[in-house]
């Protein structure tokens, strides 16, 4: 049975969850003697058949709900593996910026315990594995798990500690509430690269593939929720033109455009642009935000735009901002037809001292234009 208590917005739970922590440990143990037995470790079999990396990735990129037994579960495993009994009761948090409020507001939680629970095993673990793998072997291994999660999630922790920063203000508490965090499933890159699986590690790969970041102190554990939507763009940076790009269930959001953050309010603005206003925006960066949303070519043909030069290849279109550079595109007809018989039109930006269409095209190609001669186009 579980019974939940409301206070200021967050949920406290007290939980009877040994029956799951028996089977936290009992699988623990079954990978640990099967790598005996076997001597192939379990990061190298898959899980189900999966890349193990990729599972590591999904768990970091997670938006479902939180499992809230699993991961209690797993935080009681991970205070018991340090040596210490378990916190006398896990707050829920909707957000790392109410996680940080809560940390920062609840009495008699104890000190922290994030060394013996978080830092030790860690370092425990990764000078166990550089012993028995060599500074070469430890390298490899590294970057053929951790490292190919470590950029994007890195990025994501990066903007999550300075969207709450922006909300909470520049306090000296606040920023030691964050980096006081235990990441939860951000932490997927380097439990990826031991797989997390097994001895200290295995109940904090459990919290990992549970919840969000959290807060290990005496007598209380802070927990949050996973996020509610994450939105990227193809390079992996938030974005999202008519919404948040990240979004956690209380509310706390982060706002961004081709990784670039932005304010709410100017998002909902971009669904009503014109030429008019993206001229006016005073701000360049803004302004280039602005243009990329509308579309380059949509702009030239709404803002007057005249050709500056047309020859076999294109033609050529120019447009002058103000504080900015011009932008300058060649506008390029598919010589293939498409199966209903009509010609596909390109645009291609090109660079603001592009003087013809032909010289732009080759531009596109890492060509001068003197060089630049297609036997055929497609």
């Amino acid at each position: 049975m579980t019974r939940v208590e409301t206070r200021t917005g967050a949920q406290v739970e007290t939980s009877t969850t040994a029956q799951v922590e028996t089977q936290v440990e009992a699988g623990a143990r079954v990978e640990a003697e099967t790598e005996a037995r076997t001597g192939v470790p379990m990061a190298a079999r898959g899980e189900a058949g999966r890349d193990v990396v990729e599972q590591w990735r999904a768990w970091a990129a997670s938006t479902a709900p939180a499992d809230r037994e699993r991961a209690e579960a797993g935080i009681r495993a991970a205070y018991r593996q340090a040596g210490l009994p378990g916190p006398d009761r896990v707050v829920w948090a909707g957000s790392p910026r109410e996680g940080v409020a809560l940390v920062r507001a609840l009495p008699d939680k104890g000190p922290s315990v994030r060394e013996a629970v978080r830092s030790a095993p860690w370092a425990g673990e990764r000078a166990r594995l550089h012993t028995e793998l060599g500074a070469a072997g430890w390298a490899a291994q590294w970057a053929a798990t951790g490292g190919r999660l470590w950029d994007l999630t890195q990025a994501l922790v990066d903007r999550i500690r300075a969207g709450v920063l922006d909300e909470l203000g520049e306090d000296a508490g606040v920023r030691l509430a964050l980096l006081d965090a235990v990441l939860g499933q951000h932490d997927a890159p380097w439990l990826a690269a031991f797989d997390g699986r097994r001895g200290p590690l295995h109940g904090l790969a459990e919290v990992c593939r549970s919840a969000g970041w959290w807060w290990p102190f005496e007598n209380v554990a802070v927990v949050c929720e996973r996020p509610s939507a994450l939105h990227r763009d193809e390079a992996g940076r938030l974005d999202r033109g008519d919404g948040p790009a990240l979004a956690f269930p209380d509310g706390f959001a982060l706002y961004a455009w081709r990784g670039m953050p932005v304010q709410a309010s100017f998002v909902a603005e971009l669904r009503t642009l014109t030429p008019e206003r993206i001229r006016a925006e005073e701000n360049a960066e803004l302004r280039r935000v602005m243009l990329e949303f509308y579309g380059y070519d949509r702009y030239l043909a709404d803002s007057g735009a005249r050709p500056v030069h047309t020859d076999g290849t294109g033609t050529l279109w120019r447009i002058d901002l103000d504080g900015d550079e011009p932008v300058v595109m060649v506008e390029v007809l598919n010589s293939t037809p498409e199966p209903d018989g009509s010609r596909r039109t390109y645009w291609l930006r090109v660079p603001p001292t592009t003087r013809t269409a032909r010289q732009g095209v080759a531009w596109t190609f890492g060509l001068d234009a003197s060089v630049y001669a297609p036997l055929r186009e497609t």
